[in-house]
């Protein structure tokens, strides 16, 4: 194998290292799928990490490198090595690009196992880690924040905080996670979905929602917003109260037992519901939710069930896409509406979904779709990556909202609650006013006839 020369002076200082730390033997990275690389560089130009930080080992085929030179015992799993896995979003826009068909997606995901099992982490970055893991796929544990939360926002001290500046320079991570905060509002504290609601008029079909962790508490509008579209256009809406996470966060940064744990929870909450698909309306959950099959493989008891959920599973565009829109739509502003719509990551490079999206948008009277440069660059937000990692992030957050802004858009709609989040932030830091809004809550407006303000 070759790579160019572009590589740092860590590296080079670890290739000498024999016989040190490195992969075990539950799941490395399968050097077939390492070998299906032949290190053309396409990959190079649409990743995200590679583009800001410049050097190869932060490129899928500079890490599929050092995937195959761990493998080997060439090289050891320290601190060097383990940043450049670190420094990938998991965004996936190598796996679309890549002329060979390299699987980087299931490198990738055998890799963050190992380094969080083999790489012992700096007390610092073990202690935010787990406030991380033990809080964000917990939504009663997050509610317990609401209310300081409320506090510290109503009273100014957000802006306090950050008018100060000293956060960053006490912790770059804290102040990372402090900037993306969401708003809290008395809708946060709600719970107002019933377990089933019923469809309106002819029911076409039974569907399970998940309502997620973060878009449960802080973009729960969202969540009602699609059950309505799904209710007005034949389906009934099946929302059990047991569900959980979707194990999106924990699955993506490799913690697998707890990924594993809340899979089985979510499994076993629509058991015996009957459903005809389970609709998620957030892109990273989506991704995740369809691969339970993957993620359960070794576990002899939810094998089979995992792969009949993920089967089931269908992003809410997806769906509605699919099965076509029985309800009439009417404008949802006073004059034509120049929309830009976002492809999060995991909706279009994950899973594949960038037309029915646009599709549904295009059947909203008056709406008109603007194409932004640089479409499927991530915007940064990448799960908890922009916590975990905020120069890079913040990097892409700057690159991503210019080349929306650039299109001259009225509104953007983007169809993750990450994504949403990173967006928003850089627009205020641009000093831009414009609102970003999730599709089926544009969908919802104009089934219920309602304008917005643009």
């Amino acid at each position: 194998m070759q790579v160019s020369d572009n590589t740092d002076s860590n590296f080079n200082n670890t290739a000498s290292l024999k016989n040190l730390a490195g992969f075990d033997a539950n799941h490395p990275p399968e050097p077939k799928l390492i070998d299906s690389c032949v290190h053309c560089g396409f990959c190079l130009s649409t990743c995200p990490s590679y583009r800001v930080i410049g050097k190869e080992m932060d490129s899928p085929r500079g890490r599929v490198y050092l995937m195959d030179a761990i493998n080997e015992g060439e090289v050891a799993l320290n601190e060097a090595t383990a940043s450049h896995f670190d420094s990938c979003l998991g965004c996936l826009a190598c796996v679309t690009t890549c002329p060979s068909g390299v699987q980087y997606d299931k490198l990738i995901s055998a890799t963050r196992p190992q380094v969080e099992r083999n790489y012992p982490r700096s007390l610092p970055d073990r202690l935010f880690r787990q406030l991380i893991f033990s809080l964000f796929p917990y939504p009663n544990r997050l509610r317990f924040l609401l209310v300081p939360l409320l506090v510290y926002q109503k009273l100014g001290l957000n802006k306090f905080v950050r008018f100060t500046g000293l956060l960053p320079r006490i912790s770059p991570r804290l102040a990372a996670m402090e900037s993306i905060l969401p708003e809290v509002t008395l809708k946060s504290f709600q719970d107002n979905l019933p377990t089933v609601i019923k469809a309106k008029g002819e029911k076409r079909y039974r569907v399970g929602v998940i309502l997620g962790c973060v878009q449960r508490l802080f973009f729960s509008p969202v969540n009602e917003a699609t059950v309505r579209v799904l209710t007005a256009n034949g389906c009934e809406v099946v929302i059990p109260k047991s569900q959980g996470c979707c194990a999106a966060l924990p699955e993506h940064q490799g913690q697998t037992e707890q990924a594993k744990a809340l899979a089985r929870q979510m499994i076993d909450s629509f058991a015996d519901t009957n459903v005809d698909a389970v609709i998620i309306n957030a892109a990273g959950c989506g991704h995740t939710l369809k691969e339970y099959g993957h993620i359960l493989e070794d576990d002899p008891e939810y094998r089979e069930k995992a792969k009949e959920f993920a089967s089931k599973v269908k992003d809410a565009q997806e769906f509605l896409a699919t099965i076509g829109l029985t309800a009439k739509l009417s404008p949802i502003a006073e004059k034509p509406l120049n929309l830009v719509y976002q492809d999060a990551c995991h909706l279009l490079h994950g899973q594949k979904i960038s037309v029915q999206p646009r599709q549904l948008l295009r059947q909203i009277p008056g709406v008109k779709l603007r194409e932004p440069i640089d479409a499927a660059l991530c915007c940064g937000s990448a799960g908890v990556y922009n916590m975990l990692q905020p120069d890079v992030a913040d990097e892409l957050g700057r690159q991503k909202v210019q080349n929306l802004l650039n299109t001259n858009a009225d509104l953007i709609t983007s169809a993750n609650p990450g994504c949403t989040l990173q967006i928003t932030k850089h627009l205020k830091l641009q000093g831009k006013e414009i609102s970003v809004i999730h599709p089926m809550e544009l969908l919802d407006y104009a089934i219920r006839g309602e304008k917005l303000e643009v």
